[in-house]
């Protein structure tokens, strides 16, 4: 009785977020597990930034072993309802997207029902181990829903995390030529004795006031923005237009504007900086699995709700074992870095970077040991196949 195949259900939100994550997690299971993987994507020209060989207009195409296919939330229009077409073994609906009742329909009818899914959002609020692995059955066919949530402790499906993703950042740490082709591929030369800083970020209140801090103060900085909404209030704030490859040095700021990496490439960039500033769900457990020091701007919502899960996050840290000036350093940056009231002040935020900066061999250390500790957890694909396999030994519907 063994899980072969998946169908992954993604809507574009943020840009990246969710189809980094969903892709993420195709090529996984399809490259890591030898799994056959349909990918569904209602914005494939958002896709594309992460995966350039993306034919947005394509309606089938296969791309590093799985097949991805357009489809649009909220209707049948464009989906497959040929008399052949049959769910795989999983379907996953990622972010609780609706499925297309056509869909529903056919696993209903299935005589070997799929494993449904329903994988939710990142948080390391603790009520997730509660919900994790809870069931919904359908309120008309005869279907279960069972919600799988991400998370960083043993009771949550952990992280994704590739087998060899360890030894990879190894190489490349021990590898001048490695690096060294990471910045040819950016256009960037390094600034020797600098801070190496990655900025990867939605628009900040606080950003005018950390690239001033950076150009004024006495160690150097090189700042490398990828093309997007960082890079365009980089601009705002010089007052002038950025070219990719064109460094622009303002007092010890160096700015450096690099297209916009694909997803495959972007542990080079975090492995290679000294700090990482990341924003949404991937790139954040990404920056985590780099081992260096990290400012998480978390995707902003309108009840705020957002600081709830920032501040169950950055509880994890302070009890990973770090002494109290190091996680204060890394929640008042936080804080600061994603507009909380009491950071509003420049001064503050100013502080908030001191301390963050004073801190930082510390906090290099606290986030690799917390990262080690995470990889006790398993990974994220692995877990989810291991429980679709549980489930369809279960209910015995998934023939082997």
């Amino acid at each position: 009785m063994t899980i072969r195949s998946w169908d992954i259900f993604c809507t574009v939100v943020d840009n990246f977020g969710d189809i980094g994550v969903c892709w993420r997690l195709a090529r996984q299971l399809a490259q890591e597990h030898g799994h056959a993987v349909r990918l569904w994507v209602d914005d494939l020209h958002s896709f594309a930034r992460l995966a350039p060989e993306i034919n947005p207009a394509s309606p089938l195409q296969q791309l590093a072993g799985v097949e991805v296919r357009p489809w649009q939330p909220g209707t049948d229009k464009d989906f497959p309802v040929e008399a052949d077409f049959a769910p795989h073994d999983v379907v996953v609906e990622a972010f609780a997207c609706d499925l297309p009742f056509a869909l529903l329909q056919r696993m209903a009818a299935a005589p070997r029902k799929p494993v449904w899914l329903n994988l939710e959002y990142l948080s390391a609020e603790d009520w997730v181990g509660e919900h994790h692995r809870m069931t919904s059955p359908h309120p008309r066919l005869p279907l279960v829903k069972h919600f799988f949530f991400p998370g960083f402790a043993h009771d949550t499906g952990g992280l994704l995390r590739e087998a060899l993703l360890g030894a990879q950042r190894d190489a490349f740490v021990s590898s001048p030529a490695a690096q060294s082709a990471l910045w040819h591929r950016l256009g960037v030369q390094p600034v020797a004795g600098a801070l190496r800083v990655s900025l990867f970020a939605y628009a900040n209140p606080m950003l005018p006031a950390l690239l001033a801090q950076w150009r004024d103060g006495a160690e150097p900085v090189q700042c490398l923005v990828p093309q997007g909404l960082a890079a365009q209030q980089v601009a705002q704030w010089l007052g002038t237009s950025i070219t990719v490859g064109e460094p622009g040095q303002h007092g010890n700021l160096t700015l450096n504007v690099i297209p916009f990496v694909r997803q495959e490439r972007f542990d080079d960039l975090l492995w290679a900086c000294d700090v990482n500033f990341v924003r949404g769900e991937d790139s954040l457990v990404r920056a985590l699995w780099a081992a260096r020091p990290l400012v998480w701007h978390i995707y902003p919502q309108d009840d705020e709700a957002h600081r709830v899960k920032l501040d169950a996050w950055l509880a994890r840290f302070s009890r990973i074992g770090v002494a109290g000036e190091t996680a204060a350093a890394m929640t008042g940056l936080c804080h600061a870095w994603n507009g909380y009231e009491d950071y509003r002040d420049p001064a503050r935020q100013q502080a908030a970077w001191a301390a963050f900066r004073a801190q930082l061999p510390a906090l290099a250390t606290g986030v690799d040991h917390w990262q080690r500790q995470l990889q006790h957890l398993g990974d994220l694909a692995a877990n989810m196949v291991s429980f679709c396999e549980a489930q369809s030994r279960n209910s015995g519907t998934i023939l082997g």
